[in-house]
């Protein structure tokens, strides 16, 4: 399959890029700078999210879908996560991509019933500004009209540095804990997850959440 990643030289979106080149797939990289894509065998453009879709339509030429993963973006500006979800929203039908993968945050993910992680007490401060951004390109994801079949998918509390460590769960909008009460994933395997549900395809307009 072809495929853009929005992002690819994150720390999460490097990861789905190796896991999504492992697996045999196409890999376009769309990011601010180039010079930071590492992985071999990437088609990498430079785009920047204030642009226009159309200015690279001809990279996103045969591409199936779109991974954004751009949350690390929140914390310079609160605002560009939920409009980038409407940009994509609006803009990946005009070249021809009909479906989008969000890399989301755990912030909107319920602890209880309405209760969600981001306003638990001990929520760390410094993430707190991405979660909330992330939860609202989550509810722009949800309300739109968008012909754009899209998956927004939820990382455990804890996503860490590290390998594969194996068998992961999936969720819906409850966060996933285990039997110590631990939710945690490594990056290794959320970008297993991700290009699992690629290539499934199965939790369309769907949010999901992964963990141990």
């Amino acid at each position: 399959m072809k495929i853009a990643v929005l992002g690819a030289s994150g720390w999460i979106g490097s990861h789905i890029v190796n896991e999504a080149k492992a697996r045999g797939h196409e890999v376009v990289a769309l990011v601010r700078d180039p010079s930071k894509v590492t992985a071999e065998g990437v088609e990498t453009h430079t785009f920047d999210l204030q642009q226009p879709l159309i200015q690279v339509a001809s990279a996103l030429s045969d591409v199936e879908a779109v991974i954004a993963s751009i949350g690390g973006r929140a914390s310079g500006n609160h605002d560009i996560v939920a409009a980038t979800a409407k940009k994509l929203l609006s803009e990946l039908p005009l070249v021809g991509v009909g479906r989008l993968l969000w890399v989301g945050g755990a912030g909107s993910l319920e602890v209880a019933p309405g209760v969600k992680l981001v306003t638990v007490e001990g929520f760390p401060e410094a993430y707190k500004g991405e979660a909330l951004a992330q939860g609202e390109a989550l509810e722009v994801l949800r309300t739109s009209d968008s012909a754009v079949n899209w998956t927004f998918i939820s990382p455990a509390a804890e996503i860490f540095p590290g390998d594969k460590q194996g068998a992961y769960r999936i969720g819906g909008d409850a966060l996933l804990s285990d039997e110590q009460g631990n939710s945690r994933i490594s990056v290794s395997d959320y970008a297993v997850a991700m290009i699992d549900e690629l290539e499934s395809a199965a939790h369309p307009s769907q949010r999901i959440g992964v963990a141990y």
